[in-house]
This record gives C-alpha cells, sequence and structure tokens, in this order.
C-alpha cells in the first residue's frame, strides 16, 4: 500500500503530445493521469500542469521553476511524479536533486513514443512514477527517474538511446531499483547532499569536448564569449592532448572548470600513466574533476553552484563524490 499521497505535476514533453501529422503537445497533468485506469481512485492523487515544453524548449528558468515546484510540493510529504521531455529530463533531474533535502521522493518521467501512438509507453512510465512515489522503498532517496520499469538515480542516469522505451540507463552503476506490477524494489540508495539555495540558474557554462587533435582553441572562444564556468569532457582515465589541457590550465584560473571523461562508465585515474597531458597533469591543472557525471549533469551542477553563489571552494566540495 502507498504510504504517501502523490501529486503529478506535468511539464510537458513526448508524454503529453499526440497528433497523426507530427506529435505536439496536447494532454494536461489532468489529462495523463485520466488515460491510466489503475490510477482512477487512487486517493489523494493531485495533478498539476506546470508546462507543456517539448524537451528542447525548457530554458534554465523553466527547469528551476519546475525543481522548486517539486521540492516546494515533496517538503508537504507528498510524493512528487514530474513528467518532462526526455530530451533534456536529466538536467531537470539533477537539478531537483540538488535542490531536495526531504525524504519524500521526486521520480521524473515521460515517454519515447507520443500519447496517439501504437505501443505508447507514457502510461506505463506514469503508473509506475507513481507507484514509486508513493512507496516506502523510494524514502529519502532523492530525485530518481522511473522508465522502461527501472529506477536510476539523477545524478547516475543518461539517456542512452533515442527511440528505445528503454530510452535510459545508469551506464557506470545500473539500475538503482525497478517497478515489477505494484512492487517497487530499490537495491541501490544514492548519496545525498545538503541542499543548495540556489536563487538563479543564469549562469554561462559551456561543455567543450577534447578530441584527437584538439588545441584548446575551443577553450579560449567559451572564456572569450564570456563563459562564466566550463565543463570540458577529456579523453580515456583522464587523459587530454597537451595543448588542449594547457587551455584549460589557463582557464581554471578564471572561472570553474569541471572535467568529465568521455567514456560513459568513467573514472579518472591517479598515478597510471606520466606521459604529458595524463591523469597526473590533468589533476594537477586545477580541474575540479567529476568523472561518474556525463556533461549534461556536471554543466547543469556547475550552474547550480554558480546560481547558489559558491565559491570555488564550496564547489569543489559539491563535486567531491563525483570523483570516487
Amino acid at each position: 500500500m502507498p504510504v504517501r499521497e502523490v501529486t503529478v505535476l506535468g511539464a510537458g514533453g513526448t508524454i503529453a503530445m499526440a497528433g497523426a501529422d507530427g506529435a505536439v503537445p496536447e494532454l494536461d497533468a489532468a489529462a495523463l493521469v485520466a488515460a491510466v485506469p489503475e490510477l482512477a481512485g487512487l486517493a489523494g492523487l493531485q495533478a498539476r500542469t506546470l508546462g507543456a515544453w517539448p524537451g528542447v524548449h525548457v530554458t534554465p528558468a523553466d527547469a528551476l521553476a519546475v525543481a522548486r515546484d517539486a521540492v516546494a510540493e515533496a517538503a508537504s510529504g507528498r510524493g512528487v511524479v514530474v513528467t518532462h521531455g526526455t530530451d533534456t529530463l536529466e538536467e531537470t533531474a539533477v537539478l531537483c536533486d540538488l535542490l531536495h533535502g526531504g525524504d519524500a521522493p521526486i521520480v521524473l518521467t515521460g515517454a519515447i513514443r507520443p500519447a496517439s501512438a501504437t505501443g505508447a509507453d507514457g502510461p506505463a512510465n506514469l503508473l509506475d512514477a507513481v507507484r514509486t512515489a508513493g512507496s516506502a522503498a523510494a524514502t529519502d532517496r532523492g530525485a530518481l527517474v522511473c522508465f522502461g520499469g527501472e529506477l536510476h538515480a539523477a545524478r547516475a542516469v543518461r539517456k542512452t538511446d533515442s527511440v528505445s522505451p528503454r530510452a535510459f540507463t545508469s551506464p557506470r552503476t545500473g539500475p538503482a531499483g525497478r517497478v515489477a506490477e505494484e512492487h517497487v524494489e530499490v537495491w541501490a540508495t544514492p548519496l545525498r547532499r545538503p541542499p543548495l539555495p540556489v536563487s538563479q540558474l543564469e549562469a554561462r557554462v559551456e561543455i567543450v569536448p577534447a578530441a584527437l587533435g584538439a588545441d584548446g582553441a575551443m577553450v579560449d572562444a567559451a572564456l572569450a564569449a564570456g563563459a562564466d564556468g566550463l565543463v570540458v569532457v577529456v579523453l580515456g582515465a583522464g587523459h587530454a592532448p597537451p595543448d588542449f589541457l594547457a587551455a584549460c590550465r589557463r582557464a581554471a584560473r578564471r572561472v570553474p572548470v569541471v572535467a568529465c571523461v568521455r567514456p560513459e562508465r568513467g573514472r579518472m585515474l591517479r598515478a597510471t600513466y606520466g606521459f604529458a597531458g595524463g591523469e597526473r597533469d590533468v589533476r594537477d591543472a586545477g580541474l575540479i574533476c567529476a568523472p561518474s557525471l556525463s556533461p549534461a549533469a556536471a554543466r547543469i551542477t556547475l550552474m547550480a553552484c554558480l546560481g547558489a553563489g559558491h565559491s570555488r571552494v564550496a564547489t569543489a566540495a559539491v563535486f567531491a563524490t563525483d570523483d570516487p
């Protein structure tokens, strides 16, 4: 039986779209709930529409507003489900996790197939998400992503398939749980952090990937364009072309620079290689290392730190557990 009542917050996405000649936003939160017969009569279930954005239309201000509404609802002791476009669901999930300090879960879900499509996956995902948000198993798990019968920690999840109903995975850790029939099972407890007091999400943070022969010109260009912070994606187990790393070192003297790695199951070594641009040089360059995060998760986290007015030291502390 549910241990808490649940609120569904609709924020658009494919789950709320329909149409025979190109799916467009059509369903509000109440209509989404009404389309799932198993939710009829569920005690205390509420639905409220926040927006009808396709995932690519969500702005930082929109994402912050959604996260704040979700956190406020969870603070009242209610479980929360946010329906969202899958293209940027990862970022909003991380933002919810950063702002949320309560026990009630915030569960994000969506769909790959529009509501009007044969085999639409939205209703099943929404049912699983509501069951998760109301369950004792999800207590004190922060923000979770529920998709294709699996549960994923917000900071571990990535959209790894563009069209499959199992679009979301956690490449490094695997799923944190699953939903089968009416049973919610959570076998992993994501690390929780003190909630960030984010006042705005206006900082400009650019993602700059390293690649074969990258010389750092894009790092310099991002700074020249007014970036307030950078996320650089280094190679392998924490390696970078020497010229690219030199540009990152220069940038880190001016703005916070977070380093992720290109492999999805990422880790950054410490003392295996000794060549120029190896992991020792990367770690000595003044970068904040976060190899377990996707570039998108690192970017929204850095934006939130800047929006909270964090110093470089305080920002590094937020990322500390992302460098195992």
